[in-house]
C-alpha cells in the first residue's frame, strides 16, 4: 500500500516538564530531599526528561525499568535503591515495593498519585500525596495531602513552609523559657542575698503581659533563615529541644537576671536606698532586657544584623508597642500609684539601656564576627 508516498512532513507531540518543576528539584536537591522519577514511560524517554529535570545529575544515579527490577530481590532492591533515581515502565506492584524499599532504607517517603492504581503506593508512604485537579477519588481518599494545583513546586514550597513553622515554634520557646527563668532567677538570688523583693507580684504580671504576649507572638510570624532550603533534613527522632536549646535559655535566663539584679543593686545603694526607686529601674531592665534579646531569638545562626531588623515588621511593631506600654506605666501618675513605680531620669535610662540593649547588640556582633570567619554566611 505504501508506494509513490510524498514526505509532507512529521509530526511530533511533547509534554515538557514545568520550569517551576525544575527549579523545585534543585531546591529539594540542595534541602537534603531526594527526588524519584516513576513512570510507565520508555526507559529512554524517561531518562531524557529526568535529565532535563536535573533528577540525573552525576554517575552514580541509575535508570531501572520493571522488567529489571521483577529480576531483583528485595534483599537486593533494597541495597540498590538509594542509587536508582528513575524507574521506567513500572506497573502499581512495582510502586509499591519501592515505596517499601526505600521506607526500610530508613527513608521518609512521600508518594505522588493520581490514578487508581497509585493508591496502593499512596497509601503505603509516609506522606500520600494526591493531585487535586487530575487525581481520582480514590488516591485522594488513600493521601494525607491533596496537591490542589498539581505542581510539584507546592511541595517544595510546603517542606519549606514546614521548615520555617517548625523553627518559629522553637524560637517562642527558647524566648519565653529564656524570660520566665530570668524572672525566676532574679527573685530567688535576691531572696538568697537577703534584699528586699526586687518586682511586686503586679509588677511581674505586667512584665509577662508586655514581654510574654505581642512579641511573642510576633515571632511566630517570622519568615525564616534565608538558608533554610540548605539544610538537611533533621530526623524524626530529634527533640525539639535539640542543638543545645536548654543550655541557652539557661545562659540568657542567667544574663537576664544578672543585669536585672546589678541595675536593681546600683539602684538602691546609689539612689539612697530608695525601695521604690530601685524596684522600678529593676522593673524596667527585666522588660527591656526581654525586648532586646527577643531579636536575638530570630535566629539560631544568625544575628540580627544578618538578617535584618525591619525584616519582621509585626515584630518592630509589637515591640514598640510594649515600650509604650512600658513607658506609660512609669511617667502616667494613675499607673504609677498602681505598679507602685516611679519617674526615671536620663542617667537611670543611660544605665538600663546600656546593660541590656548594649549587652545584646554586643553578642550579636560576635555571632555576625564568628560566622563571617567560618565563611557559613548565606547570600541568596
Amino acid at each position: 500500500m505504501e508506494k509513490e508516498l510524498v514526505f509532507v512532513a512529521l509530526a511530533g507531540m511533547i509534554d515538557p516538564p514545568r520550569e517551576s518543576a525544575k527549579k523545585a528539584v534543585k531546591v529539594c536537591r540542595r534541602a537534603g530531599i531526594k527526588t524519584v522519577m516513576i513512570t510507565g514511560d520508555h526507559k529512554n524517554t524517561a531518562e531524557a526528561i529526568a535529565r532535563e529535570m536535573n533528577i540525573i545529575y552525576d554517575a552514580k544515579s541509575r535508570v531501572m525499568t520493571g522488567q529489571e527490577l521483577d529480576d531483583l530481590t528485595d534483599y537486593q532492591l533494597n541495597h540498590q535503591v538509594d542509587q536508582i533515581a528513575v524507574y521506567a515502565r513500572v506497573s502499581p506492584k512495582h510502586k509499591l515495593r519501592i515505596v517499601k524499599a526505600l521506607k526500610k532504607r530508613g527513608h521518609i517517603v512521600a508518594m505522588t498519585g493520581d490514578g487508581v492504581n497509585d493508591a496502593p503506593a499512596v497509601k503505603e508512604a509516609n506522606i500520600g500525596i494526591s493531585m487535586g485537579i487530575n487525581g481520582t477519588d480514590v488516591t485522594k481518599e488513600a493521601s494525607s495531602l491533596i496537591l490542589g494545583n498539581d505542581d510539584f513546586a507546592t511541595i517544595a514550597a510546603a517542606v519549606e513552609e514546614g521548615r520555617i513553622i517548625y523553627d518559629n515554634i522553637r524560637k517562642f520557646i527558647r524566648y519565653l523559657l529564656a524570660s520566665n527563668v530570668g524572672e525566676v532567677m532574679t527573685m530567688f538570688v535576691a531572696t538568697l542575698m537577703g534584699l528586699p523583693l526586687p518586682l511586686l507580684p503586679i509588677q511581674i504580671l505586667w512584665v509577662n503581659l508586655v514581654t510574654d504576649g505581642l512579641p511573642a507572638m510576633a515571632l511566630g510570624l517570622d519568615s525564616g533563615d534565608p538558608d533554610i532550603m540548605e539544610r538537611k533534613p533533621r530526623s524524626p527522632k530529634e527533640s525539639i529541644f535539640a542543638h543545645g536549646l536548654p543550655r541557652d535559655i539557661l545562659t540568657r535566663g542567667s544574663s537576664i537576671a544578672i543585669v536585672t539584679l546589678l541595675t536593681y543593686i546600683i539602684g538602691f545603694y546609689l539612689g539612697g536606698r530608695d525601695l521604690m526607686l530601685a524596684r522600678t529601674m529593676a522593673f524596667s531592665t527585666l522588660v527591656f532586657a526581654q525586648l532586646s534579646y527577643v531579636f536575638q531569638c530570630r535566629s539560631e545562626k544568625y544575628s540580627i544584623f544578618d538578617i535584618g531588623f525591619f525584616t519582621n515588621l509585626y515584630l518592630v511593631g509589637a515591640v514598640l508597642c510594649s515600650v509604650v506600654m512600658q513607658l506609660l506605666v512609669i511617667y502616667i501618675p494613675l499607673f504609677q500609684s498602681v505598679f507602685k513605680t516611679v519617674s526615671l531620669n536620663i542617667a537611670h535610662w543611660i544605665l538600663i539601656i546600656c546593660l541590656t540593649v548594649g549587652i545584646n547588640l554586643l553578642q550579636s556582633l560576635y555571632r555576625t564576627v564568628k560566622i563571617r570567619r567560618k565563611g557559613e554566611l548565606y547570600i541568596n
